[in-house]
């Protein structure tokens, strides 16, 4: 398949480089990022987008998602498939789906959950909105740069999904965090409580899959000094999305809204930017109960 990809970073480009590997010619293009191994270079998101049967795009946020829509869909082959990967308010999603239907394109919305090891790996989860038949012609690839893909509904949909994922995703990390700070201060060892918790009604991915406390657990970002594999500021990013899509639709969500605005403090006024987002362990460890 001819495939141009837009947007080359930290989970872009290892999505683009799995395709390539797999044998399909992928016409890439970014601001800064390097060329991933395999990926032809383009001059810009509309040569990348030129003659491709899917262009795929990997984007900081609903914004610059829609100015390159604004240049690749014209360059576009009616018929091809415009798949955003992106994270981004479901509003952008559903109008740049829009602008590709005009324009007689296929459209998804398929953000992904697995981080950075995910997509280096070839194991993220795309949640997916859109037609079953865009869905099918993009399936193939979903199935090299992940482990699972579903189809969650209409356009926008992949994005509610992902943003209510990443709610929980924050809020139970948060609590996680919190519990493992409470253990230390109660005289609990840590791994007896993994122990128990892994195996009992605390049982989370957070605990189980990606245990914010080092030496406890699969190896995690925690035994990397929390080296990100899902940053700090990515999970405020979502939150914040979340709580924008609540707001939109009279959502109560107090819990979201809590979670956002603990990382907001965590990322904007401490020490949490550029760690990951299970750092907060450490920052409970320094705290008192009314500081």
């Amino acid at each position: 398949m001819k495939i141009g990809f837009i947007g080359l970073g930290h989970m872009g480009g290892p999505m683009a480089a799995n395709l390539a590997r797999a044998g399909h010619a992928v016409a890439g293009f970014d601001t800064a990022a390097p060329m991933p191994e395999g990926v032809a270079r383009a001059d810009s998101a509309a040569a990348a987008a030129a003659g491709a049967e899917v262009v795929v795009t990997m984007l900081p946020n609903g914004a610059i998602l829609r100015g390159v829509a604004e240049e690749t869909i014209p360059a576009m082959t009616p018929g091809a498939v415009f798949c955003d990967c992106s994270t981004v308010d479901v509003d952008s999603a559903r109008a740049v789906a829009q602008q590709a239907r005009m324009a007689g394109l296929g459209a998804l919305d398929a953000p992904v959950s697995g981080g950075t090891a995910g997509a280096a790996a070839g194991t993220l989860t795309f949640m997916v909105g859109g037609s079953a038949e865009d869905f099918d012609t993009v399936r193939p690839l979903f199935e090299i740069m992940g482990q699972k893909a579903v189809l969650c509904g209409d356009p926008g949909a992949g994005q509610a999904a992902k943003i209510c994922n990443n709610m929980i995703l924050g809020a139970t990390m948060i609590v996680t965090c919190e519990a493992f700070a409470l253990a230390d201060k109660l005289g609990l060892d840590r791994k007896k409580m993994f122990d128990v918790v892994s195996t009992s009604s605390g049982y989370s991915w957070s605990m189980n899959a990606y245990c914010p406390a080092p030496g406890v657990g699969p190896v995690s970002p925690a035994d990397n000094d929390y080296t990100p594999g899902f940053a700090a500021e990515l999970m405020l990013k979502d939150l914040r999305l979340s709580q924008q899509a609540a707001e939109s639709v009279d959502a109560d969500t107090p819990m979201g809204q809590l979670a956002a605005a603990l990382y907001a403090r965590f990322v904007e006024e401490e020490d949490g930017k550029g760690k990951d987002f299970s750092a907060m362990l450490p920052r409970f460890e320094k705290r008192h109960r009314d500081s």
